[in-house]
């Protein structure tokens, strides 16, 4: 017997496809939602929604394969490609695109994927099953549709009796043989008409004296000592969910209600599967949430269900955020909300391109909106980045809880350009009004386990979020105890222990300024004191007071001509040191900026480390790298100047011959930056280049 093997070659690569937001598939259309448990992860089988080809009807359902996705979360899902495909399947005519709601169900080890398609020879539908030792696939499929059975959206239920029964179309059902590839000789048969026509159909009719109008892709489970069977149908003008139950598989059933009601956009259909997963129970549905204006390309969603005392299901609410916690390393479409303040909109970002989502918009101060159960577990040293647009210069945040919550993290928007002095500056200012940016910023507080994110509008104007998501720092730093014991050089002799004070706020529009004379002129002020004798402890904090000069923006970067002076204001900023061990052999000061600074551009850092040598180790050379510009002091002497735009390049510039003495040697470094990254790194080496490392590093002044 011949039979279609379909291993999905190039397809068969598995991708993340989604997040925890309805809808849940994010880069494809997908509908009629199957969902399966099997070996404790969700698996989904959803018809696939494409625009017709040329050809086809071009206002019309249009299927040509199936996917199979799985989560362990409901929140992560992937796609494990396509499982089976029109042209693929013997007897499916192979231009037909009707590959419309399936199943999956395991018995004995074997998978079976049930599937509706147009035949070859023939009209209507055929119901055809394909076969694997994986709920992933590869499938094999069968070289016939199963024969009796003329219709659509199968399903299949494995009841408590043991056997196994199909349902079908508008809620046929009838049982299977053990090989649940044929229907059971015992398949009861009953004339049904059709206008002036009389069919014989095999199977039962479930529906039958039950509101059913157009019914079709039945649904059925057992639960709580009941079979349900639910199904979509007209109420109306479009589809609803209604179910009925039974103590038989095969009825008769009684009508009781609405599991959910017709959609509020008018999306014509809505097909829908049940399941429990670790003790609660989810409905799964699509809707058009992708394709407003075209209810033919729908989208899965999820939402939790509930039983009431008796056993029936209560009417399910749509919700945009949908089920499943959010790490908060996740990038969290927010516009996906939970609640919201009066006037809170969303709608596409894109309306061509609309998988790139919603963005929620806050029209005024005081509009909020609220994102339930993200877990911050994950989050040990983190930052947060949100894309964001706004139509003026404003402030949000990103709260714990509530619209008074705990601040976690606060944006500064700064969209609207300055007008400048000087008008042939103007070019360089930039307006950001009504553009999506990405800001990153950091925590001001971290929360415990999970916690639901409010976002609310600080400012005056109209702002619009997209996602927000949580990431750890990489590990640059390691905070050094006062009691720790002296360090030594690293393997190739780069000193990694320093104190670091926050960066002073030091404009400046280019790098192109950082000549010899500049940098001698600004790393000799005094910004605070004992700035050339301070053996700093970890925590001090000093106040730097400093006349400020402020660069107007584009100078430097060619400007036509140069302004007739800078604008200078006193700055008050009080700094802490901070202890740090450097986990590269550069430090990376642009990071430590980021965590600990307010600003990371147009900055001045200090750097001091205590060398303490057995003995004198003389003709030894300072060798340093920096980015951007750099000044070096050893016990109080200028040893190196690295002026001009710079780039970090190891030994990029070295000292004349120095000599470490016998005891305490104070190493200290000035480096300022303009518009980009800094670090530095720092080592000795003796006359033939090698590295120096017979001595000790700390930062304890004991």
């Amino acid at each position: 017997m011949n039979k279609t093997l379909l291993s999905t070659l190039g397809l068969c690569l598995a991708a993340v496809a989604a997040m925890a937001q309805n809808p849940i598939i994010r880069d494809q259309y997908t509908a009629d939602p199957t969902a399966r448990v099997f070996n404790g992860k969700v698996y989904l089988y959803p018809s696939h929604d494409i625009f017709p080809p040329e050809g086809q009807r071009q206002d019309w359902f249009c299927m040509e394969d199936y996917h199979v996705f799985s989560s362990e979360n409901l929140t992560d899902w992937t796609d494990h490609g396509v499982i089976v495909t029109q042209n693929k399947v013997p007897w499916v005519r192979p231009d037909s695109y009707s590959m419309w709601a399936p199943d999956c169900v395991e018995r004995n080890g074997k998978y079976y994927f049930y599937f509706p398609s147009a035949p070859k020879d023939g009209r209507g539908f055929g119901v055809g099953v394909a076969i694997a030792d994986s709920p992933e696939g590869p499938f094999i499929c069968e070289p016939e549709p199963i024969k009796g059975i003329n219709g659509i959206d199968p399903c299949v239920l494995q009841a408590s009796d043991g056997n196994a029964y199909i349902f079908w179309g508008n809620g046929r059902c009838a049982k299977l043989k053990p090989n649940m590839k044929e229907l059971a000789d015992d398949t009861p048969k009953e004339k049904v008409k059709w206008g002036d026509r009389e069919f014989e159909m095999l199977g039962v009719s479930c529906l039958k004296d039950l509101p059913s109008r157009q019914a079709e892709g039945p649904f059925a489970f057992e639960a709580n000592g009941w079979y349900y069977l639910t199904y979509p149908y007209v109420r109306e003008n479009t589809e609803v969910l209604g179910y009925a139950m039974s103590k038989n598989p095969m009825g008769p059933y009684e009508y009781k209600g609405l599991i959910m009601p017709e959609h509020e956009n008018g999306c014509w259909t809505n097909h829908h599967s049940i399941i429990n997963y670790k003790g609660q129970w989810y409905l799964f549905y699509h809707q058009n949430a992708f394709s407003p204006r075209d209810d033919k390309r729908r989208s899965v969603q999820i939402d939790k269900l509930y039983f009431n005392p008796d056993g029936t299901i209560q009417e399910v609410k749509k919700t945009m955020r949908g089920v499943g916690i959010n790490k908060a390393t996740e990038k969290i479409e927010i516009d996906r909300y939970s609640t919201a303040s009066e006037g809170v909109t969303t709608e596409l970002i894109d309306t061509v391109n609309t998988f790139r989502s919603y963005m929620a918009t806050l029209p005024k101060k005081g509009s909020w909106l609220k994102y339930d159960d993200v877990d911050f577990s994950c989050i040990k040293d983190g930052y947060m980045i949100i894309n964001v647009k706004a139509a003026d210069n404003t402030e949000l945040c990103v709260r714990e809880g509530s619209a008074k919550g705990k601040v976690i993290a606060r944006v500064t928007l700064t969209v609207r350009p300055e007008e400048p002095a000087n008008p042939m500056m103007a070019r360089f200012r930039r307006d950001l009004r009504n553009q999506w940016l990405t800001q990153s910023v950091n925590l001001e507080y971290t929360p415990k386990g999970v916690t639901n994110l409010v976002v609310t509008n600080e400012g005056d104007g109209e702002l619009s979020v997209n996602w927000v998501q949580f990431k750890n720092r990489p590990d640059y730093f390691t905070h050094v105890d006062a009691k720790a014991p002296a360090a030594k050089p690293d393997d190739d002799g780069f000193i990694r222990r320093w104190m670091l004070l926050e960066p002073i706020d030091k404009p400046n529009s280019g790098n192109t300024v950082f000549t010899d004379s500049y940098l001698r002129e600004h790393f000799n002020r005094q910004y605070f004191k004992g700035q050339q004798t301070i053996l700093p402890k970890d925590g001090q904090k000093v106040t730097a007071v400093f006349q400020q000069e402020q660069a107007p923006a584009g100078f430097g970067r060619g400007a036509q001509q140069q302004p007739e002076g800078p604008q200078v204001k006193t700055v008050k900023q009080t700094l802490t040191w901070h202890a740090l061990e450097s986990n590269m052999f550069n430090v990376k000061l642009f990071r430590f900026a980021e965590k600990w600074g307010t600003k990371v551009y147009g900055v001045l850092f200090w750097a001091v480390t205590i060398i303490d040598c057995d003995e004198d180790i003389p003709n030894v050379r300072l060798a340093v790298g920096s980015n951007s510009a750099s000044m070096w002091w050893l016990n109080g002497e200028e040893a190196l100047l690295l002026s001009g735009d710079r780039r970090m390049v190891k030994d990029d510039a070295m000292s004349p011959r120095l000599t470490l003495k016998k005891g305490r040697n104070i190493l200290r470094g000035a480096i300022i930056n303009g518009p980009g990254m800094s670090d530095f790194c720092v080592r000795f080496l003796d006359e033939k280049g090698n590295p120096v490392k017979n001595y000790k590093v700390t930062t304890s002044s004991k």
